[in-house]
């Protein structure tokens, strides 16, 4: 996932007006006057009416508060920020946790060996360049494994340089341990003809978002984070993951499924 700041945070939800609420009209009656001798009584009674009224609201007040704390209000869905803090499923901030890949399964894929991928993850992008390279299309690797000390830095220090909060940089960058990154099985890819894209949303219109669109899925790779994705992260047209081997698929699909799984048990129970 990359550093980039990206659109796309939900509407806020307006709070409702009450001024369409209509004014209740009071009905005027007139009592008659009592003689003097009644003054007393009437007092009494009228205390008695206010003692009692006073102890039906407290008792009211009272209720209303133990079925407050026996029953608190969940805000609605609108009305929640996009990334929660953390969710039954083993989410963090909306990213699952991942273990980082051991350095002598990594293999380097950029010319300066400093971009490295899984040796399985490897295979298959080189083949996906050179089939790309045919279709006279560029793909260009931006990012890819990354260590969870590395995402340290990426998450903690951008995010005190851009003033964000933690639910803000989440939204464009993984905590540390839950980046897809440390698998070493994902990758950022630019278009090597248009690079002012990269790590953009307009990426997906260049010719190497299309290309990948209509071929990726030949080299088992696939977006992480299409539009609207369940998981709840931004979208990110430029994040692709590796599910061409057991480990890989396990990696993103079946560890996931175990979790969802344990917290719908969770929720059962």
């Amino acid at each position: 996932m990359s550093n980039a700041g990206l659109p796309g945070k939900p509407p806020k939800d307006s709070n409702p007006s009450f001024d369409d609420i209509p004014v209740a009209e009071r009905e005027t009656v007139e009592v008659p006057s009592k003689p003097r001798r009644n003054l007393t009584g009437l007092i009494v009674g009228v205390g008695a009416i206010a003692l009692a009224a006073s102890g039906l609201v407290a008792y009211q007040y009272r209720s209303a508060l133990s079925s407050i704390a026996s029953n608190p209000i969940s805000p609605s869905p609108e009305a929640s920020p996009n990334v929660s803090p953390t969710d039954a499923d083993g989410r963090l901030l909306n990213h699952y946790t991942y273990a980082e890949a051991p350095q002598s399964e990594l293999e380097p894929i950029s010319d300066d060996g400093g971009i490295k991928l899984r040796s399985s993850a490897a295979k298959a992008y080189r083949e996906m360049v050179n089939a790309a390279s045919a279709d006279q299309v560029v793909l260009v690797p931006l990012s890819a494994f990354r260590s969870i000390a590395e995402q340290q830095d990426v998450y903690f220090n951008v995010k005190a340089e851009r003033n964000q909060s933690v639910q803000q940089r989440a939204e464009v960058s993984a905590p540390p341990g839950h980046s897809e990154h440390h698998t070493g099985y994902a990758i950022d890819l630019g278009d090597g003809n248009t690079p002012a894209t990269n790590l953009s949303p307009t990426f997906e219109e260049t010719a190497a978002y299309k290309w990948l669109q209509a071929n990726a899925a030949r080299f088992n790779f696939e977006l992480s984070f299409p539009k609207n994705n369940q998981q709840g992260v931004t979208y990110e047209p430029w994040h692709w993951r590796f599910v061409g081997d057991q480990q890989s698929l396990e990696t993103f699909y079946k560890a996931r499924q175990n979790k969802e799984q344990g917290a719908e048990n969770t929720n059962k129970g």
